[in-house]
Formats: C-alpha cells, sequence, structure tokens
C-alpha cells in the first residue's frame, strides 16, 4: 500500500510516519492488489487535539475515517479500529457484491444543541455522483460513515439519495 502522509499545521516526524505504516499494514490482509492502493492521511492539530484522517479510494468503494484524540497515537489506533470495522461491519454486503465486479476486498480475509444565531454554509463540495444501485449507495454510505449518500441509479439513471433514519432504516429521494 502506498501511504502519502500530510501535515496541517504539524511536521511529521519519522516515528509518526512509521506508527502510521505500520498501522495501516494491518489493513492489508482485507485489500486484494495491496500494492496498487494509495492511503492519504492528513494529520491536524487543532487546540490541544490531533486530528488524523485517512481516506482510502478503491475501485468501487472509498473507506475514510477520521479521529481527534489528545495523544497522536491514540488517534491513530482509533482511526485504524474505525477502518477495520466499517470492512468487517460490511462484509456480508462486500461479499454478496463479489462476483458483480468489485474485486477491491480480499473475501477469505473476513473471519450541539440548536442556537438562534444565523446558519452559514461553511463547507462546499464537490462529489462524482457513480451510477449503481441502492444496494450498493447504502454500502457505500456504511464504509464512509454518513447519514446519507448522493448517487446516479444505474435502472432509472437519475441522481437519487440514499439516507439513514432515525429508526435505522433507510429511505431513497429521486430526483425528477
Amino acid at each position: 500500500m502506498e501511504i502519502i502522509i500530510h501535515g496541517d499545521k504539524l511536521k511529521i516526524t519519522e516515528a509518526m510516519k512509521d506508527y502510521i505504516e505500520e498501522k495501516l499494514e494491518k489493513l492489508n490482509k482485507y485489500l486484494e492488489n495491496s500494492d496498487n492502493v494509495r492511503a492519504s492521511v492528513m494529520v491536524k492539530v487543532k487546540n490541544h487535539e490531533q486530528r488524523v484522517e485517512i481516506t482510502i479510494p478503491l475501485k468501487a468503494y472509498i473507506l475514510r475515517s477520521e479521529e481527534s484524540k489528545d495523544d497522536f497515537y491514540a488517534a491513530v489506533d482509533k482511526t485504524i479500529d474505525k477502518l477495520e470495522r466499517q470492512i468487517r461491519k460490511n462484509k456480508t454486503r462486500i461479499m454478496s457484491r463479489q462476483g458483480k465486479n468489485t474485486r477491491d476486498f480480499d473475501i477469505a480475509a473476513f473471519s450541539e444543541e440548536d442556537t438562534e444565531e444565523e446558519h452559514k454554509i461553511l463547507k462546499r463540495k464537490k462529489v462524482e455522483v457513480k451510477p449503481m444501485n441502492e444496494e450498493e449507495a447504502i454500502l457505500q454510505m456504511e464504509l464512509l460513515g454518513h447519514q446519507f449518500y448522493m448517487y446516479k441509479d444505474s435502472d432509472t439513471n437519475l441522481v437519487s439519495v440514499v439516507y439513514k433514519r432515525t429508526d435505522g432504516n433507510y429511505g431513497v429521494i429521486e430526483s425528477e
């Protein structure tokens, strides 16, 4: 796995780099062709907290996790644990997709309160809307750890959003 490590307001030491690389090697057992996989790690400091963000784009999925802790090493551990948990949690969905052009994973490896102030848009993000079915969109949403996911429905060719409801089920919003 190729690992790219960036520091924001922080100089990445050799010890930090070695620790991240050692921990990311743990995920290699879940990935097929791990030599062709590129992991992007961003380490940030805000006040006294260390934030570690890891993104691993695969052919059909994006694995992403972030965690903030007072200790850098604890943040790395927690982030890696979240990524591994995402893969394990979605094991059955990944296995059911195995025959359908998804070869990213090595299947054998699996054994604030409301306020009255005006709200502003603080972040804007552009995403590539990929064609997929509802099950694939749910899997992608779960792998990212998000509450919703936008995709292009491969059957209707419409942009849709799948979201997780408070009762634990899923909903789909379709465009016209």
